[in-house]
């Protein structure tokens, strides 16, 4: 059983007789650790523990819950020279991630066109299972997507150059390889590109309810009443299918060299193999995918708004705020026991929340912490935060990605009728599109944890500051 430090945290302490090689660090209050105990999460934290060449403590996030093998709001940091990669810990939805654009409108601008808006956003970006999106690309801009991510797509006119400047990475991580994604992965990925998808993906037009910090809202050119569009949405098919192919891959070379597991989806191969470098190879090219994937939505999402507002994106005011990852494993440099370590960090369902000074934040915001977006779950509110120096320290500069799954998605229909999550959307205003109604209460409120605890409790740990809280006024998704 875990063991309660404070009002934000838990600890379950390192027990060599269950293999243990670390710490499991958990961040909840009393709400919110009463649902990690109804599944597998803390037990997945702990068999993550026994893989070799673990740096720091296993870290759990409030949004955790369970996951394939590995806890979703899990973050695990390998030695990068003798540590290990395992694609089930990144997850199959490679660099699933978020962005917010930025408008100069308010509500009261936007309420007379909120319709004909939620239809055009409907429209331009396409969503839902198998939703494909002809941009005229083939196989070769494929793999340029692959190596050069958004930047590319800027390149082709989707979006401004300005763009780049404010997106994790840049938008592209380097060390991508396409000879090392299969064939099948680039065949469902070459029209996928520009889509949002379905699951948990969506499309928001919020609102800024609330500001929390104002020197810091101000840095983010945020206030309260302003409308922006938070996205989220990942690789698709083409990162799940690169991820199920290297599962394969390793799970073959557990056996071969008679590597036993607490659990097989934790297969993993040693940095330095053949089979880690190519998967991370592998495994950056969808992160490029997925940074071009949003880049090109964002290109429709600006067309939307143009054609409602009958004035261009650039006199709308639609910057970029931001866009990061939230299933990734980054080489990152941090201090642990007083040590500089180089590290391969697993966040999976969890977000990068670098504090002041790391030269990884774009310069605009260095001096004042990384932007951290926190999409809540349908109808309900969502978060910007900043990183903190005290996530350095404590979490490899990471925080929570969302509020957490309570339910599973088939759980979430058989136990919710869409009636009530439709009522629900509608009585709070929210112009709603999406392609099957039936399914609407797979991402129904219900269905998550209390975003508004799960966010406090990553305040209340120090690991990231509020600065803003966004309520939705349109939603779009598959």
């Amino acid at each position: 059983m875990p063991e309660r430090i404070d009002d934000c945290r838990l600890i379950v302490r390192r027990d060599t007789n269950r293999g243990m090689n670390t710490n499991v660090r958990i961040y909840a209050n009393e709400y919110i650790a009463k649902y990690m105990e109804r599944d597998r999460t803390l037990q997945q934290a702990v068999n993550a523990t026994t893989l070799p060449g673990i740096v720091g403590d296993m870290l759990v996030m409030p949004d955790g819950h369970e996951g394939y093998g590995f806890p979703v709001g899990g973050v695990i940091a390998f030695d990068a020279v003798g540590g290990i990669v395992s694609p089930g810990i990144c997850g199959f939805d490679i660099n699933c991630g978020v962005r917010i654009i930025k408008t100069n409108l308010d509500e009261k601008d936007l309420k007379p066109n909120i319709r004909q808006l939620a239809d055009a956003l409907f429209k331009s970006v396409p969503s839902g299972v198998g939703s494909r999106m002809n941009t005229g690309m083939g196989a070769s801009d494929l793999d340029r997507i692959a190596l050069e991510g958004a930047p590319f797509a800027i390149s082709k006119g989707y979006g401004f150059a300005k763009d780049a400047e404010h997106m994790e990475e840049s938008g592209c991580i380097s060390g991508s390889d396409p000879d090392m994604v299969s064939d099948f992965a680039k065949k469902r990925g070459l029209h996928e590109v520009g889509t949002l998808g379905a699951g948990n993906h969506f499309l928001e037009v919020q609102k800024v309810e609330k500001v929390a910090d104002q020197s810091m809202a101000k840095a983010f050119g945020l206030h309260e009443g302003m409308v922006v569009v938070m996205l989220h949405s990942g690789s698709r098919g083409y990162g799940h299918q690169i991820c199920s192919d290297y599962l394969e891959r390793l799970s073959e070379y557990q056996r071969k060299n008679g590597i036993k597991l607490v659990d097989p989806e934790l297969s993993y191969a040693p940095i330095g193999s053949r089979e880690a470098d190519d998967y991370l190879a592998a495994m950056r090219c969808a992160v490029n995918f997925a940074f071009t994937n949003r880049q090109v939505m964002t290109d429709s999402i600006r067309k939307a708004f143009e054609q409602t507002f009958s004035k261009s994106a650039d006199a709308l005011g639609m910057e970029l705020l931001y866009d990061l990852a939230h299933n990734i494993v980054k080489e990152e440099e941090h201090v642990v026991d007083g040590a500089r370590h180089k590290l391969l960090v697993h966040r999976k369902g969890a977000t990068r929340a670098f504090g002041p000074g790391r030269d990884e934040i774009p310069r605009a915001y260095r001096d004042h912490g990384q932007p951290v977006l926190i999409p809540g779950s349908m109808g309900t509110a969502s978060y910007v935060l900043s990183g903190r120096s005290e996530s350095l320290a404590e979490t490899f500069g990471s925080s929570c990605h969302g509020s957490g799954r309570l339910m599973s998605r088939h759980q979430a229909i058989r136990e919710i009728p869409a009636a009530k999550t439709l009522g629900s959307m509608s009585s709070k205003g929210v112009e709603l599109r999406v392609h099957n109604r039936s399914l609407v209460s797979e991402e129904a409120e219900w269905a998550y944890k209390d975003v508004d605890e799960v966010v406090a409790c990553v305040a209340g740990a120090k690991i990231s500051n509020i600065v803003a809280r966004l309520v939705p006024l349109a939603v779009a998704k598959g």
